[in-house]
């Protein structure tokens, strides 16, 4: 399974590469943590079914969940059997805020997208 590392995408990030960042975080983690990382799209998990459809396969996607597991991992494996690139963050957000990378408040906290 394909996996960027949050020093890569922050690297991916800087240089303006294309592609999709997707926030599959559980609505309440993503509610009670009040941030996600700019530019991010959220999904909800539960209803991939709905949007995986959604996902442009002509462009690398990135999948993060709170902590970089079974919810990411499991995304990321769909959407490559799908046949779109797609790779998770390891170790999640946490990861992310925790190397001091850049995150933005949630558009409407305590509202699901």
């Amino acid at each position: 399974m394909s996996k960027i590392t949050a020093q890569e995408l922050a690297l991916w990030k800087s240089s303006d590469m294309l592609f999709t960042l997707l926030d599959v975080r559980r609505d309440k983690a993503r509610q009670d943590d009040g941030t996600e990382i700019r530019d991010a799209q959220w999904f909800d998990p539960a209803r991939w079914l709905d949007w995986k459809d959604d996902i442009s396969p002509n462009r690398l996607a990135v999948v993060y969940c709170a902590h970089g597991h079974e919810i990411s991992q499991g995304l990321a494996a769909t959407l490559c059997a799908m046949g779109i690139d797609a790779r998770h963050l390891v170790g999640g957000i946490a990861t992310w805020k925790a190397a001091g990378f850049e995150t933005s408040l949630l558009k409407n906290p305590g509202e699901s997208s």
